[in-house]
Formats: C-alpha cells, structure tokens, sequence
C-alpha cells in the first residue's frame, strides 16, 4: 500500500489517504490473492505451465476450434486448475482450453492456482 497526501483547499489542512492498487489480467479479470492459503486466480505465461499428460490422450480438434471462437469474443470464462510445486507451475485439466490459447497465440492463461507438495504431484502422475 501507498500513502499520498491531497491538499484539499487553502482553508484545509492536508489529509492522509491511502490507494490501494490493484492489477488486472489481459482479459479484464482481477486477480485475486488468498488469506487462507487456497486457490488464487493467476496470468500465467503458456510456456510456464507444464504439461505431463500431454501425450496421453488427443484433444477433441471441434472443442478446440469451438473455444478458440469464444475465447476471441468473450474471453476465457473459467480459469485452468494448475499445480505451483517449488515454483514450477503443473497442468492437468483444461487440455481444450489451454490448446486453443496456444493456438490463438496467446502468450498468458488465466489459471486457478493451488499450491502443493512434491508428494500430491506424484499423486496427480499415477
């Protein structure tokens, strides 16, 4: 937080406020911090967010086509669920989502980020 002083009039003495500044992703959406310890809602980078399952199923191409419709009109609607373990980010749903931003190319993702051990990442793996 930042404090700034106005001056309101010459009859006034000067007044102590504070800002409170707030960052908003590409596509208009806050992001949110969390008190508790749970999720948060990140941009985070594509190239940033790896993808271990990737290769064990193929995505549905007319989802993909079909979301990379929406996402150009109205945005991405629902974050992708992401895995932070030691700083790495871990995907594991949002296949179609995450394929039609690669597409469009965009570089960001908005992401619904839950922290984790390295122990509940070898769960997500089996």
């Amino acid at each position: 937080m930042a404090s700034f002083s106005l001056h309101l009039s010459p009859s006034y003495a000067f007044r102590n406020f504070t800002v409170r500044a707030t960052q908003v992703s590409a596509n208009g959406a806050p992001f949110s911090k969390s008190k508790s310890g749970g999720p948060v809602i990140l941009e985070i980078p594509l190239d940033k967010i790896r993808r271990p399952l990737m290769r064990t199923r193929a995505n549905d191409p007319e989802k993909v086509q079909e979301l990379m419709e929406s996402i150009q009109e109205i945005g991405l609607q629902v974050p992708i669920d992401v895995l932070e373990v030691d700083g790495a980010y871990y995907g594991f749903s949002g296949c179609h989502r995450f394929e039609a931003h690669q597409r469009l190319g965009l570089p960001t993702i908005r992401c619904k980020v839950r922290r984790g051990t390295k122990e509940t990442l070898r769960h997500h793996l089996r």
